[in-house]
């Protein structure tokens, strides 16, 4: 059985990736994942916060920028 609890608040969402800090023409690297690991991140974060990014693939791992 589960016992039910009143009042106990939502914890706040933490993003592991600076999505909304971004303005257009920023970018950060991700170190140690190639672009077929991390395709959906940045489609997610897109559609979520209504912007759009671009990731590629550098050297040592993904850079993704924010294109609008």
């Amino acid at each position: 059985m589960f016992k039910v609890e009143k009042g106990i608040p939502v914890p706040p969402v933490k993003n592991k990736y600076p999505w909304l800090q971004m303005e257009v023409g920023d970018s950060f690297f991700v170190p140690g994942v190639t672009c077929k690991e991390f395709r959906t991140q940045p489609s997610s974060a897109g559609r979520r916060y209504g912007r759009k990014y671009a990731s590629r693939s550098v050297d040592g791992g993904v850079r993704v920028w924010r294109v609008e």
